[in-house]
């Protein structure tokens, strides 16, 4: 036993071995000769990728930087490119800093060979200029290649796409400052799954961006990537702390002032081929003054086509419509102001409701939801109590609504603008009311408008010594007609008129219904049995 356990065991040798590591060494070969050859053809690739792109796109031009092949993970890298519109190409429309394409390897367990798209810090620039070039371009966004063109950049079909801190900018004329998204992170996986179900939603969809300064959008949902004719999605919008004063080079476009004001929103949104709803759950807009410019016939600017355009579609959008539902369960407006001024009055005029709060519940524009109700509490020209309520029908397609107003004791000396404009008359002193009950039924209008004067003090002589003889002579005549009109117990001057006849453009919103009866009611509720001056005589 003990020789034999001092006996040496011979020596194996594994001949293996000497394999293993030349398989390793080809390997390597292997791998150099690949990247040098992905080196060598990095340019030659980067010039074919950005024909293709090109061939592709419509109106606009790629240019793409850099471009490295890494074969052993059969990706790629795109380094800043550019894409510039061909009718305004400065600024570019986009740059990316980063375009990675890539095999998606858990799809590849799964027997799917496609890929995954990550763009990083992409930003969009869009101004007024560009945006008017894609208005009236007759080839529609979605034929512009877009698809197409990233298609082309990657041979496998995209099942991820992800954008990390992108950036949003649309810049407008004048001293406004930009509309700005910033930090926009979008994630939309499982996009090339089968085909599903009309309004089945198969892909997760996330997007997170900063609006403006401090305000967030919030977007959780899903997609169906392969609907027809179009992708389709379903998902829950949050806004918090929107700056809508940011908006005002929007819609000044549209004879809109809008100043200050904060908006939070939630609501749900579906986007498919047979239906598109928005239901806004809850919105509240907070210290925001909105003013609405009146500019005559032909205005300052001119009524645009845009204008034009914005208007009949949201007298479209109003109708009841198969596959088009709008709903506004809840919206809530505090601390604001709403103004309605003449700039094409001589002199011009500002109608104003101050400390407004305004309550919207259950606006939609299906019959099948019931009746709308719009509450409305302010001061009128800052003094006059008012209380405005109006009723909405939806679901025809001329407005079809009740109007209930009502102003008590506002301080006529803030009114003279208007005395003047409508009446060719002020005023030292006096208080104004008014009531109103309007019933807008498939066109037809009827109702009426009763206002109030009372201790109107017209004819002031240290007030109107500046004025020419004929034009004092004329407000001492109206301040006499006034006296006569008075009801003495209560020193008051009132009339009732009736209002009636039919608003026969089709094309008339309910909005724009009811600022042309605002302005009718107050254009018979100033001039209670007074005659306009003929001939305005010089001062």
């Amino acid at each position: 036993m003990a020789l034999w356990s001092r006996r040496r065991l011979p020596r194996v040798r594994i001949p293996g071995g000497r394999w293993r590591w030349w398989a390793l060494g080809s390997l390597a070969v292997v791998a150099v000769l690949a990247y040098a050859i992905a080196f060598l053809i990095d340019e030659p690739l980067r010039r074919t990728t950005e024909r293709q792109l090109n061939e592709r796109l419509k109106g606009y031009t790629a240019r793409v930087g850099k471009l490295d092949f890494h074969p052993l993970g059969f990706s790629l890298d795109l380094k800043d490119s550019v894409t510039t519109q061909d009718a305004q190409p400065d600024p570019p429309v986009a740059r990316i800093r980063r375009l990675s394409a890539s095999v998606e390897w858990r799809a590849l367990l799964s027997g799917r060979l496609v890929g995954d798209v990550e763009i990083i810090r992409p930003k969009v620039n869009l101004n007024l200029a560009q945006a008017r070039e894609e208005i009236k371009d007759p080839v529609p966004v979605g034929k512009r290649g877009w698809q197409e063109a990233l298609a082309a950049i990657y041979p496998l079909e995209i099942n991820t796409f992800v954008i990390r801190r992108g950036e949003l900018v649309y810049t407008d004329e004048g001293p406004f400052a930009p509309l700005h998204l910033r930090r926009i992170r979008l994630e939309a996986s499982n996009i090339r799954n089968v085909r599903s179900k009309e309004r089945t939603y198969p892909s997760e969809i996330h997007l997170a961006a900063r609006v403006f300064e401090r305000g967030k959008l919030q977007v959780d949902g899903h997609a169906d990537f392969l609907a027809m004719p179009h992708a389709a999605v379903l998902a829950d919008v949050r806004l918090e702390g929107i700056e809508l004063d940011y908006f005002r080079p929007l819609t000044r476009h549209y004879d809109v002032v809008v100043k200050g004001g904060l908006l939070a929103a939630d609501g749900r949104v579906e986007y498919a081929p047979t239906v598109k709803t928005v239901d806004l759950r809850e919105a509240r807009i907070e210290g925001v003054a909105v003013e609405y410019v009146h500019q005559g016939a032909k205005g300052i600017r001119g009524v645009s086509t845009v204008a034009n355009k914005a208007g009949k579609a949201a007298a479209e959008v109003a109708t009841e419509k198969p596959g088009l539902i709008l709903r506004a369960a809840r919206l809530e407006v505090t601390r604001s102001t709403f103004a309605l001024a003449n700039a094409a009055a001589q002199p011009p005029y500002r109608l104003f409701i101050a400390d407004a709060t305004v309550k919207v519940k259950n606006l939609s524009n299906q019959r099948a939801e019931g009746v709308g109700d719009v509450e409305l509490t302010g001061k009128f020209m800052g003094t006059g109590a008012t209380a405005m309520q109006v009723r909405f029908r939806p679901g025809t397609p001329r407005p079809d609504m009740d109007i209930k107003v009502r102003i008590a004791e506002t301080d006529m000396q803030r009114m003279n603008d208007l005395l003047r404009a409508h009446g060719g008359f002020d005023v030292r002193g006096g208080t104004f009311s008014f009531f109103s009950e309007i019933r807008v039924d498939k066109g037809q209008v009827a109702g009426y408008v009763k206002p109030l004067f009372k201790d109107m003090d017209v004819y002031d002589p240290s007030q109107d010594r500046h004025k020419n003889v004929f034009r004092r002579a004329y407000e001492a005549v109206v301040g006499a007609l006034a006296d006569l009109l008075e009801n003495n117990p209560r020193d008051e001057v009132a009339t009732k008129t009736a209002v009636s006849g039919r608003i026969d453009n089709p094309d008339v919103g309910t909005v724009e219904a009811i600022v042309r009866l605002v302005q009718n009611a107050f254009a018979q509720a100033i001039r209670p049995g007074f005659e306009r001056e003929r001939r305005r005589s010089s001062a």
